[in-house]
């Protein structure tokens, strides 16, 4: 093969593999954008009960809700999980705006309010001190005022069953200053890949290129009809 020809052909297959690599980096980044818009879709809504601003709590018979709506954080307290006279967790720290739901696990339960912060205004289960709820049932609250807030169970209250939930403005989850995962690093994760293997085609091209021109050709190659 003539030394002019062999370029022609090497730039060929370069420009190919950057060509290639840059449309598979695009397709991969408007599928990474697709993938955004599809998983920033949220539903709300109470299916079963109501809310209102105030903390009053109104609803049906297996779910009451007061504080606000639950477009925030989510937590959960369970009831008396597996008969014990206990709310697990028995001590929670949320962020302003997160929304505990308390889930009955066993019979004869409600939450009384101790003490909370001035102004916040939690009243706790729907109805007088002794009213109950059984298995099942659901209650959730909004909490909007930083501080902390006790609360107990009033035919429990003898035998330990209090607990507090404690309301500041942000919460640390602790995750350290471990391995950054790519794909928050600003670029698709497949196009990190994609970009990468069209760089080495591109140095392999013009390593081969190179070694060719300097050391492939011999005087019967570079003129076969020259003796």
């Amino acid at each position: 093969m003539k030394r002019r020809d062999f370029l022609r052909t090497a730039s060929g297959v370069t420009g190919a593999a950057a060509a290639a690599g840059a449309a598979s980096a695009g397709a991969a980044a408007d599928d990474t954008r697709q993938s955004g818009v599809a998983n920033n879709t949220t539903t709300e809504g109470t299916p079963d009960g109501t809310g209102t601003t105030n903390g009053t709590e109104t609803g049906g018979a297996n779910e009451t809700t007061g504080g606000g709506g639950a477009s925030g954080p989510t937590e959960e307290v369970i009831v008396g999980p597996d008969g014990d006279l206990v709310y697990d967790p028995a001590d929670l720290t949320i962020a302003n705006g997160t929304t505990v739901n308390f889930v009955w696990e066993s019979d004869d339960h409600n939450i009384v309010v101790d003490s909370q912060p001035d102004g916040a205004g939690w009243e706790g289960t729907e109805g007088p001190d002794s009213k109950t709820y059984d298995t099942g049932h659901e209650y959730s609250h909004t909490f909007t005022t930083n501080g902390e807030y006790a609360y107990f169970c009033q035919p429990h209250v003898g035998a330990g069953m209090e607990a507090t939930i404690t309301v500041q403005d942000s919460v640390d989850t602790g995750g350290g200053g471990g391995e950054q995962n790519p794909e928050h690093m600003g670029v698709p994760f497949q196009a990190h890949f994609v970009g990468l293997a069209t760089i080495l085609a591109i140095i392999s091209s013009l390593l081969y290129t190179f070694y060719t021109l300097k050391y492939g050709e011999s005087a019967h190659t570079a003129a076969p009809n020259k003796k």
